[in-house]
Order: structure tokens, then C-alpha cells, then sequence
């Protein structure tokens, strides 16, 4: 006699009294077996070829709390189609929340509803009812009749297959409901069937015992013999453990922790620079002319305390960087060609980019060769997006060398980013004005579908590093940490860096 551990004579016995498939939750109820336990022996079972497991793909609809209350209270659509017809009369935006109920903004969502059902159409500033509207008043929709259906169960709850097909077009149901993420959702389930094999026919037929089920061999079972009527607890490695979630840093500063290692892995020095800076170093030591567009207060936070920050101690420093904007001083350059003036060199502002900070390495010690780079907050007034907030991480670095090239600007981004785990990148042309030539980094993110701009880089002009007093090549870069972060953990929006989920902060892997 063949034996098996509890719940796997338990499924045994209970499939050779069915004639066919039968599905694991009903055959748990019936044995009065809890589920999980049923499905891990079927699965034993059907390694062994004693019975065969089939998936069904499942649709399962979920009504939401504001279809709950759509059942009860009618859909939006319905209520503004109820005030026009008892109206007789177009209404007018204002005139519909005091006569539905409803909020202006729930009014507006209604409008391609309406629109698409033929109940109600824009005539001028008002609402009119439409072609359609007859017809909707004589009776419920078919996305009315779903979610009454829907909420008709405790549970909100209900398969495909259990919705009364001849009242119910769920395809038209579906389809009038396509934008209503508020009301329901739609969530794939899987049924899964079995039913006895040939092999396992054969088997019970030929008798079938249940084994007493030990976690471990003893020394008692050995010597009493015992072992051979008992079954061995068998251990799937692959089954799921209560999580476990250590203390670790937030993904932002681990980016951050990352960027500052792979930096010095390749000989960098790191610098640091104040976040209230001078509009000397932030702007006039890097060329940028007084009157440029992004130092206008639209693009720029200035301060009230301190307003202004003295300009740098060594006069010829200034006037170089005077004369350098006015005429290009010995550049070569002919400058901006306007009259520098110091009162705007010297207001305060938040610094726009940690550019400021290698400005101020350069001029401290011009001599290469010198690698260094600088990790801090920058501010802009950006509009924010997606991509886009007005705080955010850059990357700053520079590479003083008399022999260095455009190559090997190139090449050092390439080795960051693929230190970081990217490989799929690429360089474009751009413009700044204190580099040439220059690039802009582009990385491509798969979920977006869209490449995403990291920075910019390039080489100093002449006319930022001869006034600073450098006289050989600079190389030169500023990026983005936040959008690494963003390809790195997959995040479609960089907001939700800094939101406080803790649920996806504690999901968040140590490796990737």
C-alpha cells in the first residue's frame, strides 16, 4: 500500500469521487482543508503524475468605493442629464452643481461621457441634451446595469463568468465605462483545475494509506523502524518568508554614495562649495552674460539676507573677468561687448548648478593635471514635472590636463554611466555659454519609452579659464543624480524620490 502525508490522501481520496475536474477552492471546501495547503500537495501530486493541474485565465470584476457610491447616488453623467431634462432648458456650467449635486470638476469629467453616450453636447457656454438623451432617460446603461450588479454582492466582487449574461452587454458595459478608473478595475485571476491522471487512478485503486508526516529522521524512528511508515516533510526552498526589512539608506543618498565612490575610484578629488552663492561665481566667472535669460528671477532664486555677497578678494581675478565679458580681455575674444557691472556680480543668489563650485577649484589652483568633482542641491525655478523640480542633486566635475581632448571628455562620461549600470547612452551637440565645443547626455528609459537628458558637458572656454588663470584644456561637466535614481529603480516620476511611501522604501532591493 502506497502512502502519502495527509493532505495529499486527503486530495487523492476526494478527486476519485468526482468524474472530472473539479477546482482546488471547491475541493478545499469540500475536504475542509485550508486552500494553500490543498494547492502545495496538488502540486506534489502533479510532479509525481498522480494528477494534472490546468490554469484558466480569469477576469475578475472590482467595484471601488466611488462605484459603491455611484450605485447608489447614479454616475455623474446620469445626474447632469436628469437636470437637463427636468431643466427643459440648455444649462450653463454654473447653473449644473446647485441642480446635481455634483462638484464643477466632476461636471467637467462627465463631459466626454456625455458626449459619447449621446445624452448631453456643448452648445456655446452651455449644455444642451443630445441625440441620445431619450434613450438614456428610459432606462439604465449598461455600465449602470454592471455596477449595480457589482454592488448587489457584499463583497463588490464578481468573475466574468458569474455575471448574468442576458442582462448584462458586458462588452458594451466595458466599453462605456473605458476612463472610469475611479469606479472599478479589472483584475486578472486564475482558476485552477485538476483531476486524477491514469497513474493516479492505478494508484488509489490499488489502495492508498495516509503516513504520519515527520519534519526529521530521529534516532528512535531509525531504531524502532518506524521510519519506514512515516513520510519525510519535504522543504520548498522556493516558498515565500515573512519579509525582513533592515535598516538601509534612502535610494537617493545610496545614488549619491555611489556617485562619490566611482568618482574616486577613477582618481578623483571631491570638492564642495556654499548653496548661497555669488552671481560672480555663479554666473560671471563661468561667461554668462548679466543680461542672459536664466539669471532673470524667473530661473533664478536670488536672496534678501544676505543680498549680497562681496566679490573675490584678488582684484585681478575681477578685472580680468571684466574685462574677459566687456572685450574678451587677452581671450581672443571679443567679449559680450556690453559694460560689466559689479553691483550684479555680487547679489546673492542660490546656486543654479555646482558649476560654481569647479569655477572656484579652477581659479584656486589652475595648475593640471587636476581632476575634481563636486555632489550638492542646486535650485532653479523649474516647473515641476515628471522630470523636472526646482531642488535637485547635480554632479559637477573638471579635468585640468595640457594633453586632454574632447575624446577624452567623452570617454569619462561613458566609464561613469556604465559604473553606475547603464550602457545605453548617447552623446548630442549643444550649446553653452561657457563651453566649446559641447554635448548634451542622453539616457534611454525603456518604461518612458523616451530618452531622458542627464546634462550637459564640454570643454572651458578660453574665456572662463584664461581669466581664472588656467591656460590649458578643461574638460567640464554638470548631471543630474535624480534621473539616474530614476532609471536605476525604475521610477516614472521623480517625485516619488521624495515622497513618503514607506511601502515602496521598504521594497526597495540593496543590490542592483
Amino acid at each position: 500500500m502506497q502512502r502519502f502525508p495527509r493532505e495529499q490522501y486527503l486530495i487523492l481520496q476526494g478527486l476519485s469521487q468526482e468524474s472530472g475536474e473539479v477546482e482546488i477552492a471547491a475541493l478545499a471546501q469540500r475536504l475542509e482543508v485550508d486552500q494553500a495547503l490543498i494547492a502545495a500537495g496538488a502540486q506534489i501530486l502533479g510532479e509525481l503524475g498522480l494528477i494534472e493541474l490546468r490554469e484558466v485565465p480569469r477576469k475578475q470584476y472590482v467595484l471601488k468605493e466611488a462605484g459603491r457610491a455611484a450605485a447608489t447616488e447614479k454616475l455623474p453623467e446620469r445626474r447632469v442629464l436628469e437636470a437637463l431634462s427636468e431643466a427643459a432648458r440648455p444649462l450653463t456650467m454654473q447653473e449644473l452643481p446647485p441642480l446635481t449635486g455634483l462638484e464643477s470638476r466632476d461636471i467637467g469629467a462627465s463631459l466626454r461621457y456625455l458626449n459619447s453616450k449621446g445624452w448631453a453636447k456643448k452648445s456655446g457656454p452651455a449644455l444642451e441634451l443630445g441625440h441620445a438623451a431619450e434613450a438614456g432617460l428610459a432606462g439604465p446603461g449598461e455600465d449602470e446595469k454592471l455596477i449595480t450588479v457589482l454592488a448587489g454582492d457584499e463583497t463588490g466582487r464578481a468573475f466574468e463568468d458569474e455575471l448574468p449574461e442576458s442582462e448584462i452587454d458586458l462588452a458594451e458595459a466595458l466599453a462605456q465605462l473605458k476612463g472610469h478608473r475611479d469606479l472599478f478595475e479589472v483584475r486578472a485571476k486564475r482558476r485552477r483545475l485538476v483531476q486524477l491522471t491514469a497513474m493516479g487512478k492505478t494508484s488509489v485503486q490499488a489502495g492508498i494509506g495516509e503516513a504520519r508526516e515527520v519534519a526529521q529522521l530521529t534516532p528512535e524512528l531509525i531504531v524502532s523502524g518506524e521510519w519506514r511508515e512515516v513520510a519525510l516533510k519535504s522543504y520548498d526552498v522556493n516558498l515565500g518568508v515573512t519579509p525582513v526589512h533592515p535598516g538601509k539608506l534612502h535610494p537617493m543618498q545610496r545614488v549619491i554614495s555611489d556617485t562619490r565612490r566611482v568618482y574616486v575610484e577613477m582618481g578623483f578629488e571631491e570638492i564642495r562649495s556654499p548653496m548661497v552663492e555669488s552671481a560672480f561665481w555663479n554666473f560671471d566667472a563661468l561667461f554668462q552674460p548679466q543680461d542672459h535669460p536664466a539669471r532673470e528671477m524667473q530661473d533664478t532664486f536670488y536672496l534678501g539676507r544676505p543680498e549680497r555677497i562681496a566679490l573675490p578678494a584678488d582684484r585681478a581675478l575681477v578685472e580680468r573677468v571684466s574685462q574677459t565679458h566687456e572685450n574678451g580681455g587677452d581671450t581672443g575674444s571679443l567679449g559680450w561687448q556690453y559694460t560689466w557691472v559689479p553691483e550684479r556680480a555680487e547679489t546673492s543668489v542660490l546656486r543654479t548648478h555646482t558649476t560654481a563650485a569647479t569655477a572656484r577649484a579652477l581659479a584656486e589652483n589652475p595648475n593640471g593635471p587636476r581632476k575634481v568633482f563636486c555632489v550638492g542641491r542646486v535650485f532653479r525655478r523649474e516647473a515641476i514635472d515628471y522630470k523636472h523640480l526646482p531642488v535637485f542633486y547635480q554632479i559637477d566635475g573638471i579635468i585640468i590636463d595640457a594633453s586632454a581632448t574632447f575624446a577624452n571628455l567623452l570617454g569619462t562620461l561613458a566609464a561613469f554611466y556604465r559604473k553606475m549600470g547603464f550602457e545605453k547612452f548617447e552623446f548630442r551637440p549643444a550649446f553653452f555659454p561657457y563651453t566649446e565645443p559641447s554635448v548634451e547626455v542622453f539616457i534611454w528609459l525603456e518604461k518612458k519609452q523616451d530618452w531622458f537628458e542627464m546634462g550637459g558637458a564640454g570643454m572651458f572656454r578660453p574665456e572662463v579659464t584664461r581669466p581664472l588663470g588656467c591656460d590649458v584644456p578643461v574638460l567640464a561637466w554638470g548631471l543630474g543624480l535624480e534621473r539616474v535614481a530614476m532609471l536605476r529603480y525604475d521610477i516614472l516620476d521623480m517625485r516619488s524620490l521624495y515622497m513618503t511611501d514607506l511601502e515602496w522604501l521598504k521594497e526597495v532591493p540593496l543590490c542592483r
